[in-house]
């Protein structure tokens, strides 16, 4: 089934001589000449930039609106003296505790989670897939759990933070994680469960409106939307429109099994958590960072994966773009992997920054 989709990506900004991370975001904004599509945002931190494309149906006009996206706001931020980096953490420099806007939610959110806010300067990547009845967007996002873990395998792209190798291919979600709902949504029975379980959370503290419900997979709180956001940005557009092929045809499949009446696989809150985890320590198999050697996965891998969505891949003639990614993606190395091939290179995290900042713009 052919179902629209947006996107949303986060970005930082950085210094075009010292590449640490500059608090620029309203700067750049400013200066952006002109809106593609969706737009141009701020993020609560000033370091950080957001694009937001418009509702697509077709991946490639998808891709050629992201990529006038990135290259607009990389203009923009030229002209003020800084570059357009697309990293899940930061490369240099320290960004914390980040200077928020000066909103009224931004300074409610400071002021009730405190130290939670700081070192919050992280990038990730928001698909979202139209469907418009909000009890088929619960029972997707059941339908969508066990997946996680691979994509997130798919989408590290954070290995370095604040001068350091962290060893993780997804620091970001480990830093993301300290916020009381980050992580895999629980299993729900219906939305009328869903709405019962926003207002407990909202009633106890742990989130101050909708838009703080954090699950890496949710009912979007202001579109007919199932909104994906488990990724770390990725480096390239490329990358991104292999994230979204993935994320559509998940959806699109779970779509056709709630409809027809099947049961969502139950796997358990701390399993998933779990497999979350492995993600993003491990990444892609045979990359950098430790060996996870023979470990039990207890939600499903990419392989699976594949074949999981292959019907709805076939029925939307992708099949052949995605499996080509997915090479490219296994020959090049993941996004954390070429951040440390870029660092390898001199023993320069001044190399990464530029690497990502190149990547960024490719098209």
């Amino acid at each position: 089934m052919e179902l629209t989709v947006g996107v949303e990506e986060e970005f930082l900004l950085t210094d075009t001589t010292t590449r640490q991370t500059v608090h620029r975001s309203g700067d750049v904004i400013r200066s952006t000449s002109r809106r593609v599509g969706g737009g141009i945002v701020p993020e609560m931190s000033r370091t950080q930039v957001e694009t937001v494309s418009g509702v697509c149906t077709s991946l490639s006009d998808l891709r050629s609106e992201l990529l006038d996206l990135r290259r607009a706001t990389a203009r923009a931020a030229e002209a003020v003296g800084c570059r357009l980096v697309a990293s899940g953490t930061v490369v240099l420099g320290s960004p914390g505790p980040p200077p928020v806007l000066d909103q009224p939610r931004y300074h409610r959110i400071v002021e009730h989670f405190g130290p939670v806010v700081e070192q919050q300067c992280v990038c990730s990547c928001h698909v979202h897939v139209g469907v418009a009845d909000s009890e088929e967007a619960v029972q997707v996002v059941n339908h969508l759990r066990p997946w996680l873990p691979a994509l997130l395998t798919l989408s590290g792209n954070s290995p370095y933070w604040e001068g350091r190798d962290t060893g993780y291919q997804s620091w970001r979600t480990l830093l993301w994680g300290r916020w009381p709902t980050a992580g895999p949504p629980p299993l729900l029975t219906d939305a009328d469960e869903y709405g019962r379980v926003v207002a407990e959370l909202l009633h106890s503290g742990a989130i101050l409106d909708d838009a703080m419900l954090y699950w890496y997979v949710r009912p979007s709180h202001h579109q007919p939307t199932v909104e994906v956001r488990v990724a770390d940005v990725p480096q390239t557009v490329d990358d991104t429109i292999l994230l979204t092929a993935l994320t559509r045809a998940l959806v699109a499949t779970a779509l056709t099994a709630v409809r027809a009446g099947h049961r969502p696989p139950r796997v358990a809150d701390q399993a998933l958590r779990a497999a979350c985890w492995q993600a993003a320590r491990f990444g892609l198999p045979d990359e950098d960072g430790p060996s996870a050697g023979d470990r039990t996965r207890p939600a499903a891998g990419v392989a699976e994966l594949i074949t999981h969505i292959g019907p709805e891949l076939d029925a939307a003639g992708e099949t052949g773009a995605v499996r080509g990614g997915l090479r490219l993606l296994r020959d090049g190395g993941s996004g954390a992997h070429r951040q440390r091939l870029a660092h390898r290179r001199r023993g320069r995290l001044e190399d990464v920054v530029d690497m990502l900042a190149e990547r960024t713009l490719e098209g």
